[in-house]
């Protein structure tokens, strides 16, 4: 307890950090569970109670942004004032970390992928990535499972991990877990599927807002990994991207960073939906890029944590001298 007064609050928040993460690594691998299934099963009875497809668009969206704050703001008014009430600190943030990341497991998920699909057991692999897309899996060939498992691990790996990491280093538990649950709400109501086109607006847009810097970091970080190999090119051929809100400039670098197609039509509810298509003249995505694209993102996010680690000891080592 002594040595965790001394240290300076970027260094406290960092080293938590550190234990949260090994903790949720451990448990992931060993159990597939989702703190936040019950806050799912609200946001989509309140998505359905609150929203009517009959109002009109200024309605809906007026709606949406009422739903987020009936939603988030009371929620973190209560855990700001019980915070006060708890003895010992950093089991408390801890705590609030680990309910605020999301699966570290997705490296192993998609590497079951890859091998069911070389097998061409190809149902197997869209009943596993069923729960974790929002578009429909029933109609993917090969290819197509192949680009949603990369894209899936990109965007989950971006929102609820480096996101996570970032919010809860520089804000604290409170923004973070606030930012999971805004999350969690932008994947109920999400804008692709018809009946959440104008309601889920502004929680897309907090998201886009706030996953904006760190995003680019991770991007940034993925094509550093691409040194050598043509990353001046791919940097002039994605920077286009990069002021943008969504997360266009991500999937580019990481399309670009593996020489494969990523983005382009999907099917929501039927639907489908023309997204724009990143480096069309790589080639299709096999199940070996699946294994390539686990590589890009550990390597971005392995390497943040041992950057952080560094700033947090030589902030330290400065605040002590």
């Amino acid at each position: 307890m002594t040595v965790l007064t001394e240290l300076t609050p970027f260094t406290y928040h960092v080293l938590i950090l550190m234990v949260v993460l090994l903790i949720k690594f451990l448990v992931s691998h060993f159990i597939a569970h989702e703190p936040l299934r019950f806050f799912q099963f609200y946001c989509l009875q309140l998505g359905n109670k609150v929203n009517n497809s009959k109002h009109g668009t200024s309605h809906q969206t007026i709606a949406g942004l009422l739903a987020v704050l009936v939603t988030l703001v009371p929620i973190a008014i209560i855990l700001w004032l019980f915070a006060d009430f708890v003895a010992v600190d950093y089991i408390w943030q801890g705590l609030l970390l680990y309910f605020a990341l999301g699966s570290l497991n997705l490296g192993q998920i998609n590497k079951r992928v890859a091998q069911a699909l070389v097998a061409k057991q190809n149902y197997l692999v869209k009943q596993t990535l069923k729960p974790l897309l929002l578009r429909e899996t029933e109609q993917l060939s090969q290819v197509g499972l192949s680009k949603a498992a990369i894209e899936m691990q990109l965007l989950r790996s971006v929102q609820q991990i480096y996101v996570v990491s970032f919010i809860f280093v520089a804000f604290g538990p409170l923004a973070t877990l606030s930012y999971r649950l805004l999350l969690e709400m932008h994947y109920c109501w999400n804008t692709k599927l018809a009946q959440y086109k104008h309601f889920g607006f502004y929680s897309q847009l907090f998201i886009q807002i706030i996953q904006w810097l760190p995003g680019r970091l991770m991007a940034l970080l993925i094509l550093l990994s691409t040194l050598g190999q043509g990353s001046l090119l791919f940097w002039r051929l994605t920077r286009g991207h990069f002021f943008k809100l969504n997360n266009d400039f991500v999937i580019a670098v990481h399309a670009f960073s593996l020489t494969v197609r990523l983005g382009g039509v999907a099917m929501y509810q039927e639907e489908k939906l023309r997204k724009l298509a990143f480096n069309d003249l790589g080639k299709q995505p096999e199940p070996r890029d699946i294994i390539k694209a686990t590589q890009k993102v550990n390597f971005s996010f392995y390497s943040s944590l041992f950057l952080l680690a560094l700033l947090a000891l030589s902030w330290q080592l400065a605040s002590n001298p």
